[in-house]
């Protein structure tokens, strides 16, 4: 049987030199290839925004379904863009949760195909972790060790990141994830969907200070929060304003606002909590432009360091889930091929062991 950490092109043997990253845990179809662990040679997304938007949402069916037609196509493109044959891959990466577990499915059997027709090795990864891995994909990733803020559609959660794949959460939502609201609230006003970038584009022409909505668990101490009842606020306000004018414009930027405090104090006392001089955004809602202001000019002023990335490296890709993929692939974790794909993560963020 021949090495598979030793590719036709020569490249040392290292399973994690030139690593294929899948990712389908939503409806984003990606694939990419990055080369140890930090340089992306390849990136291609099929997006599906525009299937869903007639429904102001992801419709997890239609996700799986488009993520099967578009597979395929996307991985062959990825490898041609990098420009190497699928057997000059050292190792394969596949989002393994969490997600929608029709969407993940087609990802994960899809590198498993891979995995054993070409014998390379393979891994699962988790989504969170890859997006905590895309800050290291940036032109200035941060230093270690650093206070991560994920943030996205379904997941917020803060994180003590001591290097590589090494992470600790600090602290979760209790309920709706940030970008969850955003999209909440935009699908309440009938804005369009994805509801963050529609909030964020309004709100730039609006006043924060007009419309005033409360910051959820913002003093009570512990590092989670809560984004359902800022939601709720906005329907009653909705309803108790009924018939009166005002300007949604105001209300996105007053919405925007609650949200990106509550983050970007929380992010600042977990820093103060762990006594690391550095912070970092990662995930989708990592793209808003009021929560890139608000935590680079507060975490400046009280002398810590920030890191933003890159828009292409905030929302869902496959380099992130490669990046991550090179250093489990080099820690010696595999992923059996009969493993199966996991919908939800446990407190913790740990996809589960052995597996």
């Amino acid at each position: 049987m021949p090495d598979p950490y030793m590719p036709s092109g020569g490249h040392a043997a290292d399973p994690g030199a030139l690593v294929l990253g899948i990712e389908s845990s939503c409806d984003e179809t990606a694939a990419a290839v990055v080369a140890d662990g930090r340089r992306v040679l390849s990136s291609v997304i099929a997006s599906q925004v525009k299937d869903h938007a007639p429904f102001g949402g992801v419709v997890p069916e239609l996700a799986s379904r488009r993520h099967l037609e578009n597979i395929v196509p996307v991985v062959r493109a990825a490898c041609g863009q990098a420009g190497l044959e699928m057997a000059d891959l050292t190792g394969i990466a596949v989002t393994q949760g969490p997600g929608l577990i029709g969407a993940l499915l087609v990802g994960l059997n899809l590198a498993k195909a891979l995995a054993w027709g070409l014998n390379k090795p393979i891994v699962g990864v988790s989504h969170l972790d890859g997006h905590l891995a895309a800050l290291g994909l940036a032109e200035d990733p941060p230093p270690y060790p650093h206070v991560a803020l994920l943030v996205s559609g379904g997941h917020t959660s803060l994180y003590l990141v001591a290097g590589p794949g090494g992470q600790e959460e600090l602290g979760q939502t209790v309920d709706d994830a940030a970008g969850e609201a955003y999209d909440k609230v935009a699908k309440l006003y009938g804005l369009g969907y994805p509801g963050g970038v529609v909030i964020d584009r309004l709100a730039a022409g609006g006043d924060p200070s007009v419309i005033r909505l409360p910051r959820p668990r913002l003093h009570d101490g512990t590092l989670d929060f809560s984004f359902a009842g800022l939601k709720t606020a906005v329907l009653n306000f909705r309803n108790q304003h009924q018939g009166e004018a005002y300007r949604i414009e105001d209300l996105c930027a007053g919405f925007q606002e609650a949200v990106a405090e509550v983050l970007v104090k929380k992010t600042l006392m977990a820093a103060r909590q762990q006594g690391v001089g550095h912070v970092a955004l990662a995930g989708g809602v990592a793209a808003n432009r009021r929560l890139r202001q608000l935590m680079e000019d507060t975490a400046r002023a009280q002398g810590l360091g920030v890191t933003c990335p890159p828009l292409d490296l905030c929302t869902d890709n496959a380099a992130m889930i490669a990046a991550a993929g090179c250093h489990t692939l080099r820690a010696g974790r595999r992923l059996a091929l009969t493993a199966d794909a996991v919908s939800r993560l446990p407190r913790g963020g740990s996809l589960p062991a052995g597996v």
